[in-house]
């Protein structure tokens, strides 16, 4: 073993101990960072990276297409377009058997194609869906899990915050990802509200069917929800139909968002004061991990890391796919004890290459990347999604959360498998409109 070897090893187990005594992930990531880069190269070159890297992040004119998307997804919170799905939908499913928990799915699909946070989309939709399906009989716990898992899709369905991140570590177009994300978030949707059929023909008093509303009152919800599908085609469609670049689009979606709810009158200027305010919080925070996350592949790539790794990775007599199932696997275990976001920003950088020089569609490994970061949301021990909602509602329980979520953990785990088997569920849009 080389001394480069060594070296990164301990790295990234310093890394994991710094993160199990709850150091900030960036801290972790950018401290062993600069501290194996020049134990390598030299102190003078590693505080060099440690000055250009930030400099370089956040002056990227490109990058700014995260806090955009972040503040846009904080003002339709805040001009309550969640509750509109949520009502539209319960009036044309809340009649049907689990229908309110339907509807809480759809609702989280509709309410994620304007807001590309999953853990902001879980809290919504907590405060929206979770009181009426109380009021409702539902079970708490399971009610909990539907939502967590509804929330989940906020970073499947475009836009989402961690395409761009994938875009951002890979050099891919975000666009591409934007696209490849609509058909299986649908299928997403589709097996979800399978899997509350499943639960209703097994416990139906835990979902019990509600008010069947006539077509005046169900005609009614549709035209609240404009709001939401103007903003989705004014932001989606203009970069579907290549009038603007995803920045640009991210640009105007804030300004619709702003627009549209100042109008009806639903964001005072306190308001707005404070969607800004948690938009710089949330956003300095990625920008943050993102710089450690930089300088942490300066250290990688001084130790040649990813390229042993690839070589390991090629020489498993696994073949292309069971290699990929290997890092499948990765993924899904290292999302239940790290941060979801945290194990992307790691592990990306040295999956890619290896995945790309299989044979792998770089488009598709995103979209399975998404997919797994989906599963470790809502898995234990961790499960960022859970924790929320349990500060949230703790009277629930974080385990009565879980066991809510699990039905959905599998119907994931028939989604990732659909992915695997026919890559073209992701990629058809991509080459229909490519």
């Amino acid at each position: 073993m080389t001394e480069q070897t060594l070296v990164a090893i301990l790295g990234c187990v310093a890394v994991l101990a710094l993160m199990a005594i709850r150091v900030p992930i960036a801290v972790c990531l950018g401290s062993v960072a600069v501290a194996g880069f020049g134990y390598l190269v030299g102190m003078e070159p590693a505080l060099g990276i440690m000055i250009d890297s930030p400099i370089r992040t956040v002056t990227n004119f490109n990058f700014s297409v995260v806090p955009m998307f972040i503040l846009m997804g904080g003002l339709v919170s805040a001009s309550g377009m969640s509750r509109e799905l949520f009502r539209a939908a319960n009036a044309w499913l809340g009649h049907l058997p689990g229908g309110m928990a339907m509807a809480t799915i759809f609702a989280c699909g509709g309410f994620a194609a304007i807001n590309g946070s999953s853990v902001a989309s879980a809290a919504t939709m907590t405060h929206v869906a979770l009181p009426e399906m109380r009021r409702a009989g539902y079970d708490p716990g399971l009610s909990a899990g539907v939502i967590a898992a509804g929330g989940t899709l906020g970073i499947m369905i475009p836009p989402s915050v961690l395409f761009i991140l994938y875009a951002i570590l890979t050099d891919t177009d975000v666009g591409s990802l934007f696209i490849a994300g609509i058909v299986p978030g649908t299928i997403a949707i589709l097996l979800y509200c399978a899997t509350v059929q499943v639960l209703y023909r097994m416990k139906p008093q835990w979902l019990p069917r509600g008010h069947r509303s006539d077509s005046k009152e169900r005609w009614q919800s549709l035209r609240d929800v404009w709001a939401t599908v103007l903003l989705f085609f004014v932001v989606m469609g203009g970069i579907y139909g290549g009038f603007v670049t995803v920045t640009e689009a991210a640009g105007l979606g804030v300004f619709g968002a702003f627009v549209i709810g100042f109008a009806r009158g639903r964001l005072p200027w306190k308001t707005v004061v404070a969607s800004l305010v948690e938009a710089l919080r949330t956003s300095a925070a990625i920008f943050f991990i993102l710089i450690a996350a930089f300088l942490f592949q300066y250290f990688l790539a001084v130790t040649q890391m990813p390229q042993l790794l690839g070589d390991l990775l090629a020489q498993l007599p696994f073949g292309p796919m069971g290699i990929m199932l290997v890092i499948i696997a990765f993924y899904i275990v290292a999302g239940m004890f790290v941060d979801s976001l945290a194990v992307v920003l790691l592990t990306v950088p040295i999956f890619y290459p290896v995945v790309v020089n299989l044979g792998f569609d770089p488009i598709w490994f995103g979209v399975i990347v998404v997919v797994t970061v989906e599963v470790s949301l809502i898995s234990p021990p961790v499960g960022m999604i859970c924790f929320v909602m349990n500060n949230m509602v703790p009277d629930i329980g974080l385990v009565n959360i879980y066991r809510g979520a699990l039905p959905f953990i599998a119907a994931d785990a028939v989604w990732l498998a659909l992915l695997l088997a026919f890559p073209e569920l992701a990629l058809f849009l991509v080459h229909r409109m490519g």
